[in-house]
């Protein structure tokens, strides 16, 4: 699938795509601070219909949507829908995913809030048939 659209309309460069089991498909994430630092910043890029599997972030975490569409939900909860200009603060340590739509990318940033309490442990993916009830 072209990027060309998508990166005329993003505010930071796609940077490194990501390969790995927790993702359903293309992502694309460009760390802003050092994952080291106090407090980690990224970029993530995903692809239409790509999502992270459930996962939980010891000392919280904040998603800012900066561009397309896409959804978060925490365990137990409606998912919610996510566009450019959305904020979502994550509890530390509440079972979520977050990913695109099946029609858009959806690009969001990532604040790792208190590092040093631990930082990403992934869980069971998400399920199709859960995901496929999203409009």
């Amino acid at each position: 699938m072209s990027t060309d659209n998508l990166s005329s309309s993003v505010i930071f460069p796609l940077g490194e795509k990501v390969e790995s089991p927790n993702f359903s498909g293309a992502v694309w994430m460009n760390m802003l601070t050092p994952r080291d630092s106090a407090c980690p910043v990224g970029n993530v890029t995903f692809e239409p219909g790509c999502i992270n599997s459930w996962h939980t972030h010891a000392g919280g975490q904040v998603l800012l949507a900066t561009g397309g569409r896409g959804y978060y939900q925490e365990w137990g909860k409606p998912a919610r829908e996510l566009h450019a200009g959305d904020v979502v603060e994550i509890p530390q340590g509440a079972k979520h995913w977050h990913g695109a739509a099946t029609d858009s990318w959806f690009v969001h940033l990532f604040i790792l809030v208190n590092p040093e309490i631990g930082l990403t442990t992934w869980l069971e993916p998400v399920s199709h048939e859960e995901y496929s009830l999203l409009k």
